[in-house]
Formats: structure tokens, sequence, C-alpha cells
């Protein structure tokens, strides 16, 4: 838990004659102590294909054999070999928050006037809380579990430790840890404004009208250049996420989080954008509304989807990893024919319901607009200039057939859309503007559904929200272009709790698909985590010239029953004689 470890991330790093009390004498290095804490932060929903933990799940596979997700799903999770560890990382930023906390006050962050100096100490001190809250949500989601009958937490620390403290800590209550991490939001939200941006002399919050401060004072320490780090928004959608974790079946045994008071949460941070109406009409395709993207500026206002938006540049990365061969690209992340076949009809019905109109000879047609809008299928064109792609088995012009190139073609017969720019030429290679999201207004609507309709059922209005679970799902069903004006089989789910969870459980696999959530939501839902991901093989019959497709195993998942929670690292285990494993693992 020492810093000399990390001093390499320090600016100016740590060195032998200069230790952490130099804070108080030098902003820059005050600030280069809490930067730390954000530097590791793990962007969970913003994508990446090396770390997509989709390929983990029956969502997706990986066609890189050496991704560490892919092996995990295979049977090689392990308390040494954990692909999803988070102890070290989490731990560390932990241990730079509480030495900026302690030292925060005494930090002469601005000489110039009594107000911006207190403004500079509120918004570090404000993030410094935040991002050990979510510091420890992280840690807490990757390895809580059960010990025996109780599901039990993970050592808290509120105090910066050096070699003398005791580290052979038995683990506190499961209860205690989401307490702390709530706890540790609230008091961020005591010092943060609600949104960064520039402000009037009217605009002024009064505590720092009190010591003389003015517009220009705010504007410094609060203003438009600070947007995108941590604010009481952010804040407000990390409460739902927690609260939303803690409600669920596999942890709610072991703390006082009621789906009710989850509901609440999300109804809370919806409230910044107005509730129901702050479905952003466009908001499903956030990372490529190109005009959106090319005009926006660093200083601008997030879009209405976007609660926390994560990195916007100029890049190809994206799509040179998930492009199909022909178009240059590495075709990394397959999505399965298990999610494909959880996307419905336009009309709404599940494409097994009688009502659905399916047609498995033409599987593709009539389908919920997110299905080709989020995955490639055969025949789909992309790239520059819109190449038609042949994913079919007999496919031998080109690379993109299954599995015609190991290492490169796809495994499951689709590729990923989600996430590239259709519009990016890697032949030659030329970078478009990206936008991505960490968390996404959507997400914390679903978390609102779920909780609500747990709580009190499909129309009923909870957590002071105006609004019902099936009006949020209808309100998301309807953007995309799914159901049509009535949403007939919506209106069938909501006559009962039970079905309208499995109609709310679908949509949030559909919404949220590649953004790292289908892994944890598994988990916490208690549900199956070794389906076989599956996927399509497509042949031209020589006689009828049509298309013929055989769904096929492509990967299984070799999860045992424990594994609904993580393992303690094996290496902490054999320093600690208190610190109890999760049953299962050794």
């Amino acid at each position: 838990m020492g810093l000399t470890s990390c001093d390499d991330l320090f600016e100016p790093a740590l060195e032998n004659n200069k230790d952490i009390s130099e804070m108080q004498s030098d902003p820059q290095f005050a600030r280069g102590i809490i930067d730390n804490a954000f530097l590791t932060i793990p962007y969970d929903a913003e994508f990446n294909s090396d770390y997509c933990t989709d390929v983990a799940t029956d969502d997706a596979v990986s066609n890189d054999n050496d991704k560490d997700y892919k092996k995990m799903a295979l049977g090689t999770w392990t308390s040494q070999n954990n692909p999803m560890n988070q102890w070290e990382n989490r731990y560390h930023a932990i241990q730079y928050c509480n030495l900026f906390l302690e030292n925060c006050d005494e930090v002469p962050w601005d000489y110039s006037s009594e107000a911006l100096n207190q403004m500079h100490c509120d918004l570090y001190k404000g993030q410094a809380y935040a991002l050990r809250g979510i510091h420890f949500f992280f840690l807490l989601r990757a390895h809580c579990g059960k010990v025996g009958d109780v599901v039990l937490g993970l050592p808290i620390h509120t105090s910066s430790e050096d070699g003398s403290a005791d580290f052979n800590q038995e683990r506190p209550s499961f209860k205690d840890c989401v307490d702390q991490i709530i706890a540790d939001f609230d008091e961020a939200l005591k010092y943060l404004p609600l949104e960064y941006g520039d402000i009037g002399e009217r605009e002024v919050p009064a505590k720092y009208l009190a010591i003389n401060g003015t517009a220009t004072d705010y504007n410094k320490a609060f203003g438009n250049h600070q947007r995108g780090k941590i604010d009481g928004r952010m804040i407000a959608a990390f409460k739902a996420q927690v609260a939303l974790f803690a409600a669920s079946p596999a942890y709610a045994s072991a703390n006082a989080m009621t789906w009710e008071r989850a509901a609440q949460y999300a109804a809370a941070s919806l409230a910044n954008v107005g509730g129901l109406s702050g479905v952003d009409p466009t908001g499903w395709t956030w990372y490529c509304n190109k005009s959106v993207i090319e005009n926006y500026k660093f200083t601008d206002p997030d879009p209405l989807e976007i609660c926390w938006r994560g990195n916007v540049g100029e890049g190809y990365g994206i799509e040179q990893n998930n492009y199909p061969p022909s178009l240059k690209g590495k075709g990394r992340v397959n999505p399965s024919q298990n999610l494909v076949d959880a996307f419905p009809m336009a009309n709404g019905y599940p494409i097994n319901d009688a009502n659905s109109g399916y047609d498995p000879k033409n599987p593709y047609e009539n389908r919920d607009p997110r299905l080709r809008t989020y995955i490639l299928v055969n025949g789909d064109t992309q790239g520059a200039n819109d190449a038609v792609i042949n994913t079919a088995a007999d496919n031998t012009e080109t690379l993109d057939g299954l599995n015609r190139e190991n290492g490169q073609s796809t495994q499951t017969g689709y590729y990923l859309r989600k996430h590239t720019r259709g519009d990016v030429n890697l032949n030659p290679a030329k970078g478009k503007k990206h936008f991505g999201a960490r968390i996404r207004y959507t997400e914390i609507f679903l978390a609102y559904a779920e909780a609500a309709n747990e709580a009190a059922g499909p129309k009923e209005k909870v957590g002071g929200a105006n609004y019902s679970a099936y009006d949020v799902i209808k309100a998301l069903r309807k953007r995309a272009g799914v159901g049509g004006e009535d949403d007939p089989y919506l209106e069938t789910c909501a006559k009962n709790k039970d079905t309208m969870r499995e109609l709310i459980h679908n949509e949030r696999r559909l919404e949220l698909c590649f953004e790292n959530h289908r892994f944890w939501d598994l988990r916490r839902w208690q549900n199956n985590l070794t389906e076989t991901a599956k996927g399509v093989s497509i042949t031209m019959n020589a006689g009828s010239g049509k298309l013929e497709y055989k769904y096929i195993d492509v990967e299984p998942r070799n999860y045992q029953d424990y594994m609904i929670y993580g393992p303690v690292p094996y290496s902490e285990m054999l320093k600690w004689s208190n610190l109890m494993q999760n049953n299962g693992w050794k």
C-alpha cells in the first residue's frame, strides 16, 4: 500500500528528499496526487476492444485467442489469474485520495484571494471524495462475495497508511461498504457544483459571496475548462449505479438497500435532465451522430444523452480493431447469435412469438432497428465506400466470411458496428472524430425502470418520479422505432412484474450491449453465466439460389456456480491471515 511502487505516476515524482508534506507548499504537487486517482479510474462503459468484457458472456466472442477475457470464459478464471482484478489499482487510488484529503486544507491553492483559494480547495476536495467512492465501488463489485452464508465487503480505508499500518484486517459487512461509498458521494456533493460552467455575477454561490468571491474567481475554479471532470450530475449517476447493484438479488440480503431506494437514487439522477423528457431522441446512436461529434468542443456542455463523456478525439483505432478484414480491420469483437436473437421484430414482439412475423429465411428483415445499427450482418455495407460485407461460410472472395482466417475473420457470422464510425477509411488510414461515453443517461433510465418495477410493479410511479417503469421502456423503444405507437407486446408485459422484468432485462441487454454491462448484470441478477455463445453459418443453396442459415455453437462458457462472486487475489490471501476468501475460490 506504500507509494514506492507508484512513484513514477507523480508529477513531480516523489523522491527521497521530497515527501508528501510537500503538498503544503506546492499546489502543483498536490494536484499531481489527485490526478493519479483520476488516471486509474476503470472507465467501465467506455469501449475498448482489448477490455470488452462482453466477450466473456453470451453476447460476443473475441477472435483474438490471447485475450484474457476469452481465456476466463473458457475456464481459466482463478484467484491467481483474474482479468477482472481491481485490488491493487483501486487501493492505490484510495491511498492517493486519503493522502490528498489529509493535506488539502493546508495547500496554498491561490494567494490572490481568500475566495479563489477556497474555491480551488473545495474543487479538489470534492473530487477526492468522489474518486474514493468510485474506486471503492469498482473494488467492491469485483471482489465482494459470500463467505459461508453471508456476503462480505472488503477492508475500508478512510485514512492513509504507511509501513507501520496494520493491514491484516477482517472483512467488514457488505452494508458497511455500501454505506461508506454513499457517504463519500454525499460528502463530495457538499463541495462540487451540479455542472461545471462559466457563470455571471448574480450566480455566484452564497458561500463564496460571503468571502468576497466573484464570478471571475468562480469561473477560474469551476468554469467551462473543468467540463469532463467529476461533477454533481456524475455523482448522482454513480449513486444510482451503486444502489442498483446493492439492491440486486446477489447482494440484497447483505445490506439495507431496497428497490424503492434504488429507484429514488435513479430518479434523482434523471431529474438533472428533466426526468422522462430527458430521453435523448438520438441518444441510442450517440457514438455516430456525426453533426454533434464534428462540432463538439471540449468546453461545450455534453449532449443530452451523456452524463459523463469519455475521450473525444480523432482516430481510427476502433475501426482498425473491429472493421471486417476486407476493410483492413481485425474483426476483433464478434457479436453472438444469442444477442442477435434477443433483438425483437420492429413490431416489438420477440422473434419466437407467434405475433412477431419473423421469417427464418430472411432473419434480418423487419427487425428492431438497433440490430443492424449495432451489429453488422451479412450483406450490410460498411466503410467510407459502403462496401458490401459477405460473412457467409462459403465466401471465397474475401476474408470476411465465417472462420476464413484465424484471428481476423468472424467466428460468429457477425461483426461489430456499435462504437465505430461507418465513414472511416482504413486504406489509407484516416481518422475521424469520436465521442466516447462513460455514463449514458439511458443506463440510468434503465436502472430506474428495473428498480421501480421490482419495488412496485410496471406502472407505479416510485422514488419521487412522475413516471413508471412502463413509461421508461415505452419511451426507449419508441425512440428506436420499436413497437409502433401502441407497442402491444409492451402492453402485455406490463400486466405483471415478472414479464416486465424479462423485458427490462432484455432492453438493458440491447441498449447497453458492448458497453461492459452484460457480465456484471448476469452476476448481480444471479442469472446463467454458462450459455454457449452461438453463431450462424450462411451458405448459398445452389439449387434454389437462396441463402440457408445454420446455427452453430461457437464457444462454451465454463463458469462455476460460485463465480457469481469474484475472488480475493491469491497473493493477498497469502499475506493476511484475517482476510477470508469467497466461497469456492482458493
